[in-house]
């Protein structure tokens, strides 16, 4: 059934060629039903991944109705600029109608060239006559288009506070269905006392990553899944917009082996594909870090978390949830007409280090940006 509505969500998300009114209303039904399956996940036989599901279909229904409610604004902006510039035009164009509609029949039939003029004017008036109805019902379209655009954006305004009341909510529910969650297997258990000391050893991140297999015990040998067909393929961790690829230097002027994407505020982090968690905490300057290790020789370095949820030497299925970003989450929500869409924004470090040494990570990863 959470499956059923969750993918009544994905079928209510606008479509590119979508007017802004088909699109707001479209992402309202996927928020209405994203709000239904938060209330059913909760009996779900696994909550951990009816709830991240259903936290993606809140985000995801949010933007979209983000996005809508944007495009209203703008369509409603341009409507009423022009109906104001042609004020006149209209002015002009209801005083005709006007004289049209109070002309009878008799004083219609009474012209000083006689009968003859009288048929003339007659056929003038009626060939301009479809004219200026054909511009009055275009008017009429307009103004209707004012303020049925102007309807949809009050009303979705109650709807998209009621899916960030929702998608806070299931954010909260799967942080404590995550820390109830004891059926993941794992690969190894942390020796805490060797996590500490590598931390300690540790001044870059290349250091760090080389001396991860040296924290667990009992480990045993990696799955033989092999992912390297996938590459540049794979989903990113979070949705966002690319802000700096590899190699290119921040404000500071300091340039990173890494991808820096800007994500909504509170927006879930997953893993594109099964992983162990290798390590899960602050590292150097990265903030709070999560490193995913695919296969061998592989690892997937996630910076800049506000949670991180799992522990060291689980082993998570594809699509896991991995933590969630900071910030205020969602507070700019109603901030539709912003041209970004996402004044601010916050920003998770992705590096992807294989056999040991950084490579870029859209040889992974795929973007829209490509």
């Amino acid at each position: 059934m959470i499956r059923a509505l969750l993918l009544s969500c994905a079928l209510a998300l606008p479509a590119a060629a979508q007017a802004p009114g088909d699109s707001a209303r479209q992402a309202a039904t996927a928020l209405e039903a994203a709000q239904i399956a938060l209330d059913q996940a909760e009996g779900a036989r696994d909550r951990v991944a009816a709830l991240t599901a259903t936290v993606r279909a809140f985000e995801d229904g949010l933007a979209a109705l983000r996005e809508g409610l944007r495009e209203a604004s703008i369509r409603e902006t341009r409507l009423r600029r022009d109906l104001a510039a042609r004020e006149g035009e209209v002015a002009a164009l209801l005083g005709a109608l006007q004289s049209i509609s109070s002309q009878g029949t008799a004083e219609q039939m009474l012209h000083p060239a006689g009968p003859v003029g009288a048929a003339r004017a007659g056929m003038l008036v009626a060939s301009v006559t479809p004219g200026l109805a054909g511009e009055a019902l275009a008017l009429r379209d307009q103004l209707e288009e004012v303020e049925a655009l102007r309807a949809l954006q009050e009303d979705a305004a109650d709807t998209l506070r009621r899916g960030l009341s929702g998608v806070q909510t299931a954010r909260t529910a799967l942080s404590q269905a995550i820390a109830e969650r004891t059926e993941l297997p794992r690969r190894f258990t942390e020796d805490p006392i060797k996590t500490a000391i590598l931390i300690a050893a540790t001044e870059t991140l290349s250091g760090f990553a080389s001396g991860l297999s040296e924290i667990g015990q009992g480990e045993i040998p990696d799955a033989p899944e092999d992912i390297s067909a996938r590459t540049g393929a794979l989903p990113l961790p979070v949705a966002g917009q690319v802000l700096r690829r590899s190699g290119e230097a921040d404000a500071a002027g300091v340039a990173r082996p890494g991808l820096v994407l800007a994500t909504r505020p509170g927006a879930l982090v997953t893993t594109p594909v099964p992983a162990t968690i290798r390590y899960r905490g602050p590292l150097l300057d990265y903030g709070l870090v999560t490193i995913l290790e695919p296969q061998a020789d592989l690892l997937f370095v996630l910076a800049g978390l506000d949670t991180a949820f799992g522990e060291i030497g689980e082993v998570l299925d594809s699509g896991a949830p991995v933590g969630l970003m900071g910030g205020a989450a969602d507070t700019d929500a109603l901030q539709t007409t912003s041209g970004s869409g996402n004044p601010r924004p916050e920003t998770l470090y992705i590096e992807v280090r294989q056999n040991n040494a950084p490579v870029d990570p859209l040889t992974w990863f795929a973007t829209d940006k490509g």
